[in-house]
C-alpha cells in the first residue's frame, strides 16, 4: 500500500501578502504536485474580492497537454485558487488557501488533499467527448 504524502508549502503571512507573492506561492504549490511533465500550465491573478470578514484573492491555472503534432491542445482544464486573508486573525497568521477544479463544486485545501493529475485528464476527456458529440450533429 502506498501512502500518499500530502505536499504543502509554508504559506506567507497576511502582513507579507501581495498579489504577486500569492501568484508565486501558487506556482510553488503547483510545483509540488505529482503531474507528468507533458502537462503545461499558465497561471494568472483574476480579481480581489472584499468581504465583511475577509479579503479574497482569486487566481486561475489553466492546464493543457500540447504535443508536437498538436501544439495547441484541443481542450484545457482550469484550477481555481482563492487566497483568503481573514480580518479577524492576526497579521502574523498565514493566509488560507483553497482550490477547486473546473466543473467541480468541491473546494479543497492543499494541506488536506493531494492534487491528482486524473482530475485534469477527466475534464479534458469530457470536453473532447462533448465537442465530438456537438460536431457530429
Amino acid at each position: 500500500e502506498t501512502k500518499h504524502v500530502i505536499k504543502n508549502i509554508p504559506w506567507t503571512t497576511a502582513e507579507n501578502f501581495t498579489v504577486e507573492r500569492g501568484w508565486q506561492q501558487i506556482e510553488e504549490l503547483i510545483s509540488t504536485w505529482d503531474i507528468h511533465e507533458s502537462w503545461l500550465h499558465h497561471s494568472e491573478f483574476l480579481e480581489e474580492e472584499e468581504l465583511k470578514d475577509s479579503k479574497r484573492y482569486h487566481y486561475r491555472a489553466c492546464w493543457g497537454l500540447p504535443t508536437r503534432r498538436k501544439p495547441i491542445p484541443r481542450a484545457t482544464a482550469s484550477v481555481y485558487f482563492v487566497i483568503v486573508i481573514s480580518k479577524f486573525k492576526p497579521d502574523t497568521a498565514p493566509v488560507e488557501v483553497f482550490y477547486r477544479v473546473e466543473s467541480s463544486r468541491l473546494i479543497r485545501r492543499p494541506e488536506q488533499c493531494q492534487f491528482r493529475e486524473k482530475w485534469l485528464q477527466d475534464i479534458i476527456e469530457n470536453k473532447i467527448v462533448c465537442m465530438e458529440r456537438l460536431a457530429s450533429r
